[in-house]
């Protein structure tokens, strides 16, 4: 059997148009989203640096003045 239908060349139609203009704006905004994630998520990284030099800063001074103690207490 023979298909009877008659090879149509597809058309636009506004629901068609709309939909794929939907799935581009929602593609470049996925796109947005990720692009802010990767940057929160460096900057999250350099504060995570930040703070534990700043942990140790803290460690190092108490660790000092421990130290600086023991030094005048022993003659």
């Amino acid at each position: 059997m023979t298909d009877l239908r008659a090879p149509f060349e597809p058309f636009a139609c506004a629901p068609g148009l709309r939909l794929e203009a939907h799935e581009r704006v929602s593609k470049l905004q996925v796109e947005a989203i990720n692009a802010r994630l990767d940057r929160l998520e460096l900057l999250i990284e350099r504060l995570e640096r930040r703070l534990w030099l700043a942990v140790y800063g803290i460690v190092a001074v108490i660790l000092t003045e421990a130290l600086q103690g023991l030094l005048q207490a022993a003659p």
